[in-house]
């Protein structure tokens, strides 16, 4: 029995020409302005020496982590051991494309989570879509980036916002439907319009888990550098990527570990002013 191929690929190739053509104005406009944005942040952090770069992140470590000794330490002896394998140049350009792809991520991913918290119609599309968006691998992200933005460090932040946004979504609106219904109600009956609950009640208790859920992003794009250096990213990303061309095990590694430095100083530090959310 014969049964005739339903033509998914073809349809999908056909949607992506039609946005290429019609809408390359927009996706133009956009790489040019985020590519001088990138370009302009990378070119700032790689005007400071590398030892007066570790003293203020070091400096500004210790502000947002309470002062805590430990992480402070060791974001100074692991930036310096990233300088120390001629891995700086790298790291910067990463933690520049990791800061832009997060902002981004963050800046659409939010007032999502927020309409679909308030939203029953929003929530029932979103999170879909959602789903769909977390189980397809991060590879196929890559695809419709390059004809979109071409070969290189845009295709990276656009293919990175894509795959690290989900938890932006899902745990904002997450936070804001755990507040407990009987202060929704008491506000209300004290005559609170919906954008004094959301701004006075709803996000100041959701924090924590917004905050939460900005950190998986964090770790998500730091996760995503390997896989968007194959389409130009560069950084450490890039330093890993040589590395398993060239089988230079020993190598690739000094870039892992860079990587696994970065994430552990991002990580703690948002988990501190996570924390320090709770608390307050």
């Amino acid at each position: 029995m014969h049964i005739p191929r339903i033509p998914l690929g073809d349809g999908i190739e056909s949607i992506l020409d039609f946005l290429v053509e019609h809408f390359s104005f927009a996706t133009k406009s956009f790489s040019v302005v985020t590519e001088k944005g990138l370009s302009w942040l990378e070119s700032g952090m790689k005007f400071l020496p590398p030892w007066l770069f570790i003293v203020l992140v070091a400096g500004l470590v210790w502000y947002l982590s309470k002062r805590n000794r430990g992480l402070t330490i060791f974001t100074i002896a692991g930036l310096l051991l990233i300088w120390n394998l001629g891995l700086w140049s790298a790291t910067v350009s990463t933690i520049a494309l990791v800061v832009v792809a997060t902002c981004i991520a963050i800046l659409i991913g939010v007032p999502l989570g927020i309409g679909a918290a308030l939203s029953h119609v929003m929530y029932r599309i979103t999170m879909p879509i959602l789903d769909f968006m977390q189980t397809m691998p991060a590879f196929v992200y890559l695809i419709p980036a390059i004809p979109f933005f071409g070969l290189g460090k845009v295709s990276a932040i656009f293919s990175t916002v894509i795959f690290s946004m989900p938890p932006a979504i899902r745990l904002t609106c997450l936070g804001i439907k755990q507040v407990p219904m009987e202060l929704n109600e008491c506000a209300e009956a004290f005559g609170s319009s919906r954008w004094q609950k959301l701004v006075k009640l709803q996000l100041p208790l959701a924090t924590p888990t917004i905050m939460a859920g900005i950190n998986q992003t964090v770790m998500l794009a730091l996760s995503m550098v390997v896989i968007a250096s194959m389409i130009g990213a560069k950084g450490l990303g890039g330093e890993v990527w040589k590395a398993i061309q060239r089988l230079q095990p020993g190598r690739g590694f000094e870039a892992g570990l860079g990587i696994v430095i970065v994430a552990i100083i991002l990580d703690r530090v948002l988990q501190k002013i996570g924390g320090s959310s709770t608390s307050s």
